[in-house]
C-alpha cells in the first residue's frame, strides 16, 4: 500500500516535498523564510516548512537531519527523528541545531531536512512482575562490544 499524503502549502512560497532520487526515503523539506536566518555555533532554530500534512491513519511522518548539511556543517535536527503523528494537521516546523564551529545561514527554499513516511504499530502492554531472562539481561550501554 502506498500511503497518500496530503500536503497543503500554509504560503506561496513553500516548497511541496519531493524525492530527489527514484531510490530515496526521505522527502526533502525546505525552510519557508522571509529572508535568511543564520544559526549561531550551539544555538537552536526552530525552521518553518510553510506547509501542513496529512498523514493516512496507520503511518506518521519521521524528520530527519540532511546527511550533508551534518557532514559539512554540523547542522543536524535537535529531536531526530521528529514524529508528525497522523492525526496533527499544524505547520510542519524543524528543530535544528548548530554543532558546527562557524554561524550557518540558512537560506529560504534551502532543503533543511528529511521527511519519511513510515508504517506505525502501537504495542498492547501488559504489566507484569517478571520478564524472560536473556543472554544480555540487563546489560546497558557498551554492554554488548565495542
Amino acid at each position: 500500500m502506498v500511503p497518500r499524503v496530503l500536503v497543503k502549502k500554509l504560503r506561496p512560497d513553500a516548497v511541496v516535498p519531493k524525492y530527489q532520487s527514484a531510490g530515496a526515503a526521505g522527502l526533502d523539506l525546505c525552510a519557508a523564510l522571509d529572508e535568511p536566518m543564520t544559526i549561531q555555533p550551539h544555538a537552536r532554530a526552530a525552521i518553518s516548512t510553510g506547509l501542513a500534512i496529512a498523514i493516512p491513519e496507520g503511518f506518521e511522518g519521521q524528520v530527519r537531519p540532511r546527511s550533508g548539511l551534518a557532514m559539512k556543517h554540523g547542522i543536524t535536527c535537535t529531536n531526530a527523528p521528529g514524529t508528525i503523528d497522523y492525526d496533527y494537521r499544524g505547520p510542519v516546523t524543524v528543530l535544528l541545531i548548530n554543532h558546527g564551529t562557524e554561524p550557518f545561514t540558512i537560506e529560504p527554499g534551502h532543503r533543511i531536512a528529511q521527511l519519511v513516511i513510515a508504517p506505525v504499530i502501537q504495542a498492547e502492554l501488559v504489566e507484569t512482575e517478571e520478564l524472560s531472562e536473556t543472554a544480555r539481561g540487563a546489560g546497558g550501554f557498551g554492554s554488548t562490544g565495542r
